[in-house]
C-alpha cells in the first residue's frame, strides 16, 4: 500500500521523526490494562522504559495517556454502562494511573505532572496560551507532562479515540516535531489483523492516503473502529508538516527504533513534504 510513496520520502520522514527534539507519545488503554482492565505494570513500566530512551537522547517528551477509566474498572469491580458511571471510574481510575507513572519515572530519577483537559481548554486562545505556557515551564524543569481527557466533567468527551485527537492538537499547539500513537496493533492494516489473517501492515501513508481511507472505512465495520481516529489524527498532523507514527505497544524498543529511523509501525508522511537540509 506504501508503493505509491518514494522510498526516499519515507526514509527522509523516518529521518524527520529521528531527529524530533519535542515527541508527543500516545498510549491507549489497551496498551495500559489487562484483559481485566487492570492497570498492567508490566505494560506501564515497558512505556516508561520507552520513554525514558527517547529522554536520555536528550528530547523533550509529552505523554498523552488514557486508561483512566480502565484502571478505574480494574479497581472497584464496576461497570462503565453510563456515562455517569463512565465519568465516576475515571477518578477513581485517575489516581491510581498517575500513582503508578510517579513509581515507575522515579526508577529513572525522573519527574512526572498531571494535566487533565477538555476541548474548551483547546479552543479558547487565553486557556489554551496558559496551558501551553505551563508545559513549556514543566520541560525547561525537565518534568514529564502527562495529559488526559478531564472524562470526570467532559461528558461529550467520553468516547473511543478522544485521546487520539487530544494529541493530534497538542502535537500541534506546542509545535512539537513528531507524534508517536502507540496501541495494540502494529500499525495500520490493509484489514482487521485481529480478525484477518491476511491483512498487511501499511508500512506509510502520504499520496495514498485517499486509498488508506476507503480500507479504514471497511475495517471500522469489522469491530476496528478505534484506528479511525488514529489515522485521523496523524493525519491532521501531517497536513502541519510533522511526521506521525502509529505503532505497537509492545514492539521491543519501539521508540527507540523510531528514534534511529529503523522501519516500525506506519509513518504519516508530512505533507507538505520533507526537509531539504
Amino acid at each position: 500500500m506504501s508503493k505509491g510513496l518514494e522510498e526516499a520520502t519515507v526514509d527522509e520522514a523516518r529521518q524527520l521523526a529521528a531527529d524530533a527534539d519535542r515527541v508527543i507519545v500516545k498510549a491507549g488503554t489497551n496498551s495500559l490494562t489487562d484483559d481485566d482492565s487492570n492497570l498492567d505494570d508490566e505494560k506501564l513500566d515497558k512505556l516508561v522504559d520507552d520513554l525514558e530512551d527517547l529522554l536520555s537522547r536528550d528530547k523533550e517528551v509529552i505523554l498523552v495517556s488514557s486508561g483512566s477509566i480502565g484502571a478505574g474498572t480494574g479497581r472497584i469491580e464496576q461497570s462503565s454502562g453510563t456515562v455517569e458511571e463512565s465519568q465516576a471510574l475515571s477518578t477513581v481510575g485517575q489516581s491510581l494511573l498517575m500513582h503508578r507513572y510517579t513509581e515507575s519515572f522515579d526508577r529513572y530519577d525522573r519527574k512526572v505532572a498531571q494535566l487533565l483537559l477538555t476541548q474548551h481548554d483547546l479552543e479558547n486562545p487565553e486557556r489554551f496560551t496558559n496551558l501551553r505556557n505551563t508545559i513549556e515551564t514543566l520541560l525547561d524543569w525537565g518534568v514529564v507532562p502527562i495529559i488526559n481527557e478531564n472524562d470526570a466533567v467532559a461528558t461529550e468527551e467520553i468516547r473511543i479515540g478522544d485521546n487520539d485527537m487530544l494529541s493530534a492538537a497538542t502535537t500541534m499547539g506546542v509545535d512539537a516535531d513528531l507524534l508517536v500513537t502507540l496501541t495494540d496493533v502494529g500499525g495500520v492494516y490493509t484489514g482487521n489483523p485481529k480478525h484477518d489473517d491476511d491483512a498487511e501492515r501499511i508500512e506509510a501513508v502520504g499520496a495514498n492516503y485517499d486509498q488508506v481511507q476507503e480500507i479504514i472505512s471497511e475495517t471500522t465495520s469489522d469491530g476496528f473502529g478505534g484506528i479511525q481516529t488514529k489515522v485521523e489524527g496523524a493525519r491532521d498532523v501531517s497536513e502541519h508538516g510533522i511526521p506521525a507514527v502509529i505503532a505497537k505497544s509492545t514492539e521491543p524498543d519501539v521508540l527507540e527504533k523510531i528514534a534511529t529511523a529503523k522501519p516500525v509501525g506506519t509513518i504519516f508522511v508530512p505533507i507538505n513534504g520533507v526537509s531539504d537540509d
